[in-house]
């Protein structure tokens, strides 16, 4: 099954992750509660205070991803942003506005309980080209600057911390009906950017001189 599909079908798919809290020992205490101590650095996958620990830990590999898909973004000019590789490639540019629109959708499933898809007119005319790549994404996303595409990544994921840090661990550990837990999901968007990390380097590698 293609990535476009598993993102259209989420909601039917299960992660492994069903019966998992009664596996797992949580932290009964709020997200102010949560181990102190200085920020270990991205190369330490796992909790984060002032969170609970497995948001925390979610938070550790969100943010390690977010540092690897950025690196090869860094220092592209606009052409190299819309450099079209072939009629049926995506371009950098695209392919980074894509990461923001697909954790957009997740936040508003998650943290909003909408079902996939229910999404209103203004986020689909800001994300939906964005979010289904192809066509609509070669005719409409172009012509920005690098700036443009990491203002949008950090809006997007300056949210997501926000509402997470607003829950804890049980509500990560929410199993909905289609048997898939909040955890899942947002693994997926953190797995989500290193599929998309291969390809952006690919890309790179082959911008003209």
């Amino acid at each position: 099954m293609d990535r476009r599909r598993f993102l259209e079908t989420s909601g039917k798919l299960a992660c492994g992750f069903t019966g998992a809290a009664s596996l797992l020992v949580l932290d009964p205490k709020p997200a102010s509660a949560a181990a102190e101590g200085p920020d270990p650095g991205l190369n330490i996958i796992g909790p984060r205070p002032p969170f609970t620990p497995h948001i925390g830990t979610l938070i550790s590999m969100l943010n390690f991803m977010r540092k690897i898909i950025l690196e090869p973004a860094q220092g592209l000019t606009v052409a190299q942003l819309d450099y079209l590789h072939d009629e049926k490639a995506n371009t950098i540019g695209a392919l980074l506005f894509h990461l923001a629109a697909i954790e957009r959708f997740y936040q508003i499933h998650t943290f909003e309980g909408k079902k996939w898809g229910d999404f209103d007119d203004a986020t689909q005319k800001r994300f939906g080209a964005a979010a289904r790549l192809g066509g609509a994404a070669r005719k409409e996303i172009k012509g920005n600057k690098l700036g443009f595409y990491l203002d949008i990544l950090k809006e997007v994921r300056d949210h997501t911390l926000a509402e997470l840090g607003k829950r804890d661990d049980a509500w990560l550990m929410q199993v909905d009906a289609n048997s898939m837990n909040n955890y899942c999901k947002w693994f997926h968007v953190c797995e989500h950017e290193s599929n998309h990390n291969g390809q952006v380097k690919w890309l790179r590698a082959r911008l003209p001189s």
